[in-house]
């Protein structure tokens, strides 16, 4: 990982934070392979990065969507899990089927892709796994009861894998994003989209700056944290958030 192209998987890159990831990878002239449940838009990610179909939450589905990077692009150095979901309910509201199916992507999908990930850098002498937890992960929010949970989960499942692989030479981080614009802040879980008006006006009531982040401001983080400069890091949490969580 020292020098040359690196070999890049980004579960969840077909928008938001993994879309803009991925153009940064790409741009570094690494190797870029997203995958997704869903298709890209037009236009988000740039030619030559190579788009496969992954359902998260499937085991087996992780093991061999790593097993066809290593066969084709021959390793795997870097994976950044950017898949997520979110129910806007508390813990009244929150159906046994919506708990689930938010732990399923937000932690089962994300251990399944870690662990296949973890074995086929371990194969090739290390790497970097880099997580997208959340603020929410950090702090509570009223009615997001499963989803703060999920993302707490995802902070701790950082630290853990981290200190298992802390002698092999697999570094694992997290980003904790605050508000950014991405199609999860404007429509998961809401009953009308959120449009330019309403998200800089969310912007100017919650964040301490005024304004949502870009995808792009969160990408550059997780490119660092994936890259050599960030090398004695490994367990850490980083807000992105422009000062939410200190207040």
């Amino acid at each position: 990982m020292a020098g040359g192209a690196r070999v890049v998987a980004i579960v969840g890159g077909a928008s938001g934070m993994g879309a803009a990831s991925a153009r940064r990878f790409a741009a570094a002239g690494d190797v870029v392979v997203v995958l997704d449940r869903n298709d890209p838009a037009e236009g988000a990610l740039p030619v030559g990065v190579d788009v496969r179909r992954l359902d998260v939450t499937d085991s087996a589905a992780c093991d061999a969507a790593v097993a066809g990077i290593v066969r084709d692009h021959g390793r795997l150095d870097v994976l950044v899990n950017a898949a997520g979901i979110i129910a806007r309910m508390g813990t009244l509201d929150t159906s046994d089927d919506d708990w689930r199916r938010i732990f399923a992507v937000n932690l089962d999908g994300l251990f399944y892709a870690s662990r296949a990930a973890a074995r086929a850098m371990l194969a090739t002498g290390g790497g970097a796994i880099v997580n997208i937890a959340s603020i929410s992960g950090m702090v509570a929010s009223p009615n997001l009861t499963a989803y703060c949970t999920s993302k707490g989960a995802v902070v701790m499942l950082t630290r853990a894998m981290a200190i298992d692989f802390a002698r092999q030479n697999i570094r694992v981080n997290a980003v904790c994003p605050g508000e950014v614009d991405t199609p999860l802040l404007r429509g998961g879980g809401r009953s009308e989209r959120l449009d330019d008006a309403a998200i800089a006006a969310l912007g100017e009531r919650l964040v301490p700056t005024g304004k949502v982040a870009d995808p792009d401001e969160i990408a550059a983080v997780i490119q660092f944290l994936a890259s050599p400069e960030a090398s004695y890091m490994t367990g850490t949490t980083v807000p992105v958030d422009a000062g939410y969580t200190v207040v």
